[in-house]
Parts: structure tokens; sequence; C-alpha cells
């Protein structure tokens, strides 16, 4: 796998060289608001075993001049459609958040559309598709939106009082909100694959019940891994996630 091009799609990021024994690559899907940048601490804790590469949405950073997509739909149509181009079995999916819903689609996808799908999804962070909740952060001032951010952790307090910053950030996060709050699963919909489910003990929007509800949408079985920490339970627990996805892989 060491020996494949570079990638030129502007949809996947690489942050360390392919090793010479991977066996495997790991697409990693970000949170709302979040770039691909986000798993540069995870890709290159993986084993050399596992290549990883992380998804850069339309609209931000190096992206920043693109539309922003604010269906989950959408979205995961246009990463399938880069993503096809780009992956060789075996490949496996790793989603936090908004990123997990949008893995899913894409793997239905995969499987409904080409001769293979990925492995096993990673679905991190995120209730399951069939546990619908009625919210709408996507429809508050920037005020609010704000505070929603700063609740759930991803963004410490002083960030966005540059307003520079925040004309910056704002609309990639209120669009990515309204995605992931005006998205319904299809009646049923389910994957071939296992499904690892990974989410922290004090998640303020993801309850740990709602989580390992994702062996609704599955064929293959669930595993459910719970680590100490919110909705960013990732960020400090690096090294216990990547052993997590090598034994699972």
């Amino acid at each position: 796998m060491s020996q494949r091009t570079p990638l030129d799609d502007s949809w996947l990021r690489r942050f360390a060289p392919a090793a010479q024994q991977s066996t495997v690559r790991l697409v990693c899907f970000p949170h709302a608001g979040g770039s691909a940048g986000w798993f540069r601490p995870l890709t290159q804790a993986l084993t050399p075993r596992v290549e990883g590469l992380a998804v850069q949405y339309p609209g931000r950073q190096d992206r920043r001049r693109e539309r922003l997509v604010d269906s989950v739909q959408e979205l995961a149509d246009a990463a399938f459609a880069a993503l096809r181009r780009e992956l060789e079995p075996p490949f496996a999916f790793f989603g936090h958040s908004l990123g997990a819903v949008v893995a899913f689609e894409v793997a239905r996808r995969f499987e409904q559309l080409t001769p293979a799908g990925p492995v096993r999804l990673f679905a991190s962070a995120r209730r399951a598709p069939s546990v619908v909740r009625d919210e709408t952060v996507h429809l508050r001032d920037d005020a609010g939106l704000i505070h929603e951010m700063i609740r759930l952790g991803g963004t410490e307090e002083g960030v966005l009082d540059d307003s520079e910053i925040r004309q910056m950030v704002l609309p990639v996060v209120r669009a990515d909100y309204r995605a992931i709050e005006t998205y319904r699963a299809a009646p049923g919909a389910r994957i071939t694959c296992p499904v690892s489910v990974l989410v922290g003990d004090r998640d303020p929007v993801t309850p740990v019940a709602d989580a390992a509800a994702w062996g609704a949408h599955t064929t293959k079985g669930t595993d459910l891994h719970v680590f100490a920490g919110g909705h960013f339970y990732l960020e400090p627990k690096i090294t216990e996630v990547a052993a997590a996805i090598d034994a699972a892989l």
C-alpha cells in the first residue's frame, strides 16, 4: 500500500508517509466545525500497519473558498464520489460526532454502488441514527452558537473574541449543525460491516445508551468502548483510542 501514488484529491489529507507494512487505510471524518487536521495526532498514533487519512470538508481552511454544504446526504454524496476514486479494499472509516453519521452514509453508498465497502465503521461521540431528537442549535444567534461550542468542550473561551475569527468559523459551524440537526436516516438503514462505538462517559449530548443503539444499524454487530471524558474525550485519550482501533482492525 505504501507504493501508491500521492493523494491528488482535495478531500483527503495524509499527515505521515504510508509505512511499508501498511495493510489497511483508516479514513477519518471530522465533527461539526472540525477539519482534517484535528485527526493529525490520532493518525500519527496508529500502528504502522494502519495508514491514517482524514477528510477535509468543503468551506474550511484550504477549502474555504468552496461552498459550505449543510446537508449530510449531500456531503456524503460528494465525499463518496471523491473517495471511491482513491480507496481500494481494505479500508475502514472513523467518524467523530457529525463525522460518524457522514461516515455511515458514505459506507452505505460504498456498499450499494461498489463491490466492497469498509471493513469496519468506528462511530465516535454520536448517538445512533435511529435515536432522533429535535435540535435547533443552528438557528441560534452567534452568542448561542458560541455557547454550545464552549459547552461541548471543543472551543476554549476567548478564542472567538476576535471578530475576524468569528466570521471565518461561525458560518462553518452553523452549516455543519444544520446538516446534523436536519439529518434523518432512511428507515431501516444498515451497513454490513461491524461498528465499533466509542463514547465519553460524560458526553453531554451523547449518552452511552444512545451511542450503544448503533447496533440497530449493522448486520455484523457492535462493540462498545467507553472512555473517561466528554464530547471530545478523544483528545486526551489518543493512545487508548489508537489501541482500540488497532485491536478492532
